[in-house]
């Protein structure tokens, strides 16, 4: 295939009709638009509502007054600028701000508008970081997209990350095998990159962003074996977003494809209450119904994914829900004495986020953070 291409313009854009792209400009000068034409060629036009349109495609409702851009409270986990360490074994360097295409729900979107200084192309001050943190076992690569950058630029990061006596895995976070399969197809020395470094001890890991099956191509599904016989592991993290996967048998789907790929589901997020995410939020009762009944038709090794909230407090795993309450446990924790802490909420079927929530039962920080969200 030739050199992908890709549009930063919405103008650009030949699916999308005069009218469509005068409406929509506003909301691609705020939140940034980004798409290749592999990508493009996935989309339904015909479809107004077609899943991946609605992953990519600015929608007007993104201006809604809504949500925050850090919602997570990254900033309070930053101990220097591109290094977030919230989780005692795992620090996650922010090496870049661009993406392949850029997800419409994105929970990170801070770091493609003016004036981001979360991420930082310098990660000498993470790294040194790092190194004074000896429990840091993992390091994740993140930002932005750290496979839009050249294998040479990665290959430095990885040498001098490696060189970390203490630590032994580094994480590629990434959804490039799902917009742009070429870029681990059309490049052996990444692929040489990652089997040296695992010959030599580093286990690399690549976190994959698959959220619908149709990403699924024969391209992609290709470029994920090819990771895995290099010798990284590999596996999926996603969102649930209103209109993409928040049906059962899709979700299904996804969970089936993945394990044929060899690429198990390892986590499935509930949606950040990130500025600019309505129209894809989920509430978090809808959610765990969708993935309890998405799991029931699936194999043992399609269902592994955890339902969590990635929570200002930590990751919170929902376990189950009943007639009247929410069941929640701490599956991470940024306060040690935290993990492992059974949450009881009362049941609430439009809650989107732990602070939205009556909590019952619950470590102090679990109480703390209950009704601080203002929507």
């Amino acid at each position: 295939m030739p050199k992908v291409r890709y549009i930063t313009n919405l103008s650009k854009l030949d699916g999308l009709s005069p009218r469509e792209k005068q409406r929509l400009e506003p909301v691609a000068e705020k939140y940034a638009f980004r798409l290749n034409d592999y990508y493009i060629r996935l989309i339904n036009w015909d479809d107004p509502n077609d899943p991946i349109r609605r992953l990519v495609i600015p929608h007007e409702h993104e201006l809604s007054d809504w949500g925050d851009l850090d919602a997570s409270r990254e900033a309070s986990y930053t101990p220097v600028r591109g290094c977030q360490h919230k989780y005692t074994d795992t620090a996650l360097l922010l090496v870049n701000e661009v993406c392949g295409a850029y997800c419409r729900y994105c929970f990170r979107k801070r770091l493609f508008m003016n004036d981001n200084d979360d991420a930082s192309l310098d990660y000498r001050h993470g790294l040194a970081y790092i190194k004074e943190h000896e429990e840091i076992t993992n390091v994740l690569l993140t930002g932005g997209d750290p496979l839009i950058m050249s294998t040479r630029r990665l290959e430095t990061i990885f040498s001098d990350v490696a060189a970390v006596p203490h630590v032994r895995i580094i994480r590629i976070g990434t959804k490039m095998v799902a917009f742009n399969p070429f870029r681990v197809l059309d490049d052996p020395d990444l692929l040489k990159l990652i089997h040296d470094y695992v010959a030599c001890g580093t286990q690399i890991y690549v976190m994959n962003h698959f959220d619908h099956p149709r990403e699924l191509t024969p391209e992609a599904r290709e470029a994920l074996r090819r990771l895995s016989t290099a010798g990284a592991g590999i596996v999926n993290q996603c969102p649930i977003v209103r209109g993409v996967n928040d049906y059962p048998q899709t979700l299904a789907s996804l969970f089936r494809e993945l394990s044929f790929a060899s690429c198990p589901p390892y986590y499935v997020f509930q949606g950040r209450p990130t500025a600019g995410n309505e129209p894809f939020e989920v509430p978090i009762v809808e959610g765990w119904h969708i993935v309890r009944e998405a799991k029931r038709h699936v194999s043992g090794l399609a269902k592994r994914a955890r339902f969590v909230m990635s929570h200002a407090t930590g990751k919170i795993e929902i376990c189950g829900v009943d007639d009247h309450y929410i069941y929640m446990v701490y599956h991470r924790a940024h306060r040690k004495e935290d993990f492992g802490e059974m949450v009881v909420a009362l049941r609430d079927d439009e809650a989107y986020w732990l602070d939205q929530l009556d909590i019952l039962v619950g470590p102090e920080s679990a109480f703390e953070s209950a009704g601080t969200y203002d929507d």
